[in-house]
């Protein structure tokens, strides 16, 4: 039985569905944005995003400033699923901390049915300098994400919509600038598997494997070419490596489009 809630938008329903891929969006950004995941998923498989307040059908909630509210509502969402299906996270950037996070409340809880954790785009402890967290400039805001390349042109040249954008991003940024990953958590027990962009600056490949430390089931790392974006050019490899049966061995190359 599946109870329906706001944080989980269902962009593809199975009846019945043996298998879910939750999804969880980077900073600023919200369901849709997996939408293009649609097609490449088999038909045993139904896609579930996470919808974090404040945006799409969620604008006139508030936004949620600390991990830790975020990881427990979504954590409470996800565990309503009682049809005990096999399920598998993928976080991008900000929300591979969450979706780690989710994890660690399901599993202390004994309610978890996760098998695979993906991680993309985020290494396990963030920035190599961590400063003290602030509410970042509308100038910074817009630099960030210009150089990430996450966020269309058009959307922040209309000056009600850049509105909304950046607070949505400053509240975000500022969730994950003021997240510590607690260094002595219990480890977990599924398999791991890592993403990244071979341009990303913001990820490098020996921090990426790091989060090898978090499981005690297998682990792997896959590089794909381009930046932090790179899954919107690799969707379709993404999501067959994010729902395989078996990873298999990390890629030794970056894998170059199809």
């Amino acid at each position: 039985m599946t109870t329906k809630t706001p944080w989980l938008a269902t962009h593809r329903a199975r009846t019945p569905a043996a298998r879910r891929l939750i999804a969880f969006p980077h900073a600023g950004g919200s369901a849709s944005f997996f939408r293009s995941w649609v097609p490449h998923l088999d038909d045993d498989v139904e896609l579930g995003v996470v919808q974090y307040p404040g945006r799409e059908g969620r604008m006139a909630e508030p936004l949620v400033p600390s991990m830790t509210e975020l990881a427990t509502a979504v954590a409470e969402a996800v565990a309503a699923d009682r049809a005990g299906r096999e399920t598998v996270f993928f976080g991008h950037s900000m929300g591979a901390a969450v979706a780690y996070e989710t994890l660690r409340l399901l599993t202390a809880a004994g309610s978890s049915t996760v098998t695979r954790l993906c991680v993309s785009g985020r290494q396990p402890d963030g920035a190599e300098v961590v400063t003290a967290p602030r509410h970042r400039t509308d100038g910074e805001l817009l630099a960030s994400m210009g150089a990430l390349g996450g966020t269309r042109s058009d959307v922040l040249e209309d000056p009600d919509l850049r509105r909304m954008v950046l607070d949505i991003a400053r509240n975000d940024y500022y969730l994950i600038d003021s997240y510590r990953r607690d260094p002595d958590a219990a480890r977990l027990d599924v398999e791991v598997v890592a993403l990244m962009g071979e341009e990303d600056a913001q990820t490098a490949s020996p921090r990426m494997e790091e989060w090898s430390s978090v499981t005690t089931g297998p682990f792997s790392l896959h590089v794909f070419t381009g930046g932090h974006f790179y899954l919107a050019e690799h969707a379709e490899s993404v999501v067959r490596l994010a729902t395989a049966t078996s990873v298999g061995s990390p890629g030794s190359r970056p894998v170059r489009g199809e």
